[in-house]
């Protein structure tokens, strides 16, 4: 171990700062839900996938499985509020759109719901899942992305603008954006030659 750093005994998923995504299915009885899903994130460019995560025990696994379709809500820091709602109320008794007073969607591209307040959203068919114990990870192929154009430059979604924010497991806490630190790619050109 590096001299200056301690060992500390947590579990792994409380060391690093998550994604906070909201993930839409529908019900057995079609009745759009959301939930919000920290256990997530980017796992392929081609083709286009993300990984959520879900406790098998959730009302929205059973719709996802169903379904084989998902929708991934990615709000802003403004929004914090609803996420953080729609990852504590049970969708089996609970409308969670209408609680929060947002709008589901139905996807155009894929059997599923999203936010429609929300200013991303991406519309995944359900690739893969693989049971991992607590948790099942499901893999989707992303078939469609909208963008609030108040958050793009030209094409691109500008983080800035997305301003969206991350859940801090060990502390419980949601953190916000910082500001940019560099482009990517190119600071570490400079070692390449080493």
């Amino acid at each position: 171990m590096s001299k200056g750093r301690k060992h500390i005994s947590i579990p792994v998923d409380m060391t690093t700062p998550v994604p906070v995504w909201c993930v839409g299915t529908y019900d057995e009885q079609d009745r759009p839900n959301v939930m919000t899903a920290s256990w997530a994130g980017i796992v392929c460019s081609r083709p286009p996938c993300v990984a959520v995560a879900l406790r098998d025990a959730t009302h929205s696994c059973r719709g996802l499985q169903a379904r084989k379709a998902f929708t991934v809500s990615v709000p802003s820091e403004t929004q914090y509020v609803q996420a953080d709602y729609f990852g504590m109320a049970g969708g089996k008794t609970k409308d969670k759109f209408a609680a929060s007073r947002t709008t589901a969607v139905r996807s155009d591209k894929v059997d599923a719901p999203y936010v429609a307040e929300f200013p991303l959203i991406l519309e995944c068919e359900l690739k893969e899942s693989v049971v991992l114990g607590l948790h099942t990870l499901y893999v989707g192929e992303i078939m469609g992305v909208k963008a609030h154009p108040d958050i793009l430059n030209g094409d691109t979604v500008d983080a800035s603008k997305l301003a969206p924010f991350f859940f801090a497991p060990s502390e419980r806490a949601y953190y916000r954006i910082g500001e940019r630190l560099s482009p990517a790619f190119a600071p570490g050109r400079a070692l390449m030659d080493r």
